[in-house]
């Protein structure tokens, strides 16, 4: 007999929710011009190799630090809601088959958005490896960008 468990990893405060309409936050997430504003560290520069937001469409993003290295990250959308949820799958090149799937969803909550990202992954070595990898810094870094380009770029 086997059981399923699950491990939630959240720290719930302000940071889940953006000033910003919805359907802004959803075209930051789906346009390939908004995406190297946001996506990504605040040292490195981000380049979209490609990205058809569509389900079965694929998706690169080229990070390169200062230094001129560059990490790679690819994926396939399945599931597309607009503007409320998308569903997609991530996985950094350098380590093939080790596949995670997001899903983010986005929630209107009186003039602010609360956005909920969650990743299932293929085993829990898997996410706790990525947990070690230093994710959450870099995540809270590109959640920060996106926070300010969404603030300057309200009509």
């Amino acid at each position: 007999m086997t059981t399923q468990t699950q491990t939630i990893v959240t720290r719930p405060s302000d940071r889940e929710y953006f000033y910003a309409p919805r359907e802004l936050l959803f075209k930051a997430y789906t346009d390939p011009e908004i995406i190297p504003h946001w996506w990504g560290q605040r040292g490195s520069t981000t380049t979209v190799d490609q990205m058809d937001v569509a389900p079965g469409g694929a998706w690169r993003h080229v990070q390169r630090e200062a230094d001129g290295t560059e990490y790679a990250f690819r994926g396939e959308y399945r599931e597309i809601e607009t503007p409320e949820r998308l569903v997609n799958t991530f996985g950094f090149e350098p380590m093939p088959g080790k596949i995670v799937v997001d899903t983010t969803t986005f929630q209107d909550q009186d003039g602010k958005t609360e956005v909920t990202s969650t990743s299932l992954f293929d085993s829990s070595e898997d996410r706790d490896g990525m947990l070690e990898s230093g994710m959450e810094a870099g995540a809270n870094e590109s959640w920060d960008l996106l926070a300010e380009w969404l603030a300057a770029n309200q009509q």
